[in-house]
């Protein structure tokens, strides 16, 4: 079986309803990361020196590849990655190789076997 790794970096008021939609897609899990900072194109406003910013979550998901296409397309849209600037953005890479799946493995196996 094959992964992609789907990483997001997303404001963090929004990575709970971002991973509820993953899951929905067919994601088996993730990892969240906390407090993750993060600069787009414009350099944010501080006010007394202070920073301004949300703070970002990054949230890992290691996901079946023929899932992954699909899962990106459900974060993009329920973070509203296109549609509001600055909210995240997420993205996918092949994995290699993966050890530690083998629940994940046989729980995609089984959801591929009943929709036969």
């Amino acid at each position: 079986m094959h992964f992609k790794m789907i990483v997001v970096f997303i404001d963090d008021d929004r990575t709970d309803k971002v991973l509820n939609a993953a899951r929905d897609a067919g994601a088996t899990g993730a990892t969240v990361i906390n407090n993750a900072r993060g600069e787009g194109l414009k350099k944010q406003k501080t006010f007394l020196g202070l920073a301004l910013e949300s703070q970002r979550d990054v949230i890992l998901l290691l996901v079946e590849e023929h899932r992954s296409r699909h899962i990106l397309e459900v974060i993009a849209r329920e973070g509203e990655f296109d549609a509001k600037p600055g909210v995240g953005i997420a993205f996918q890479i092949d994995v290699e190789d993966a050890v530690g799946v083998t629940h994940q493995v046989m729980e995609i196996s089984n959801d591929i076997g009943e929709g036969l």
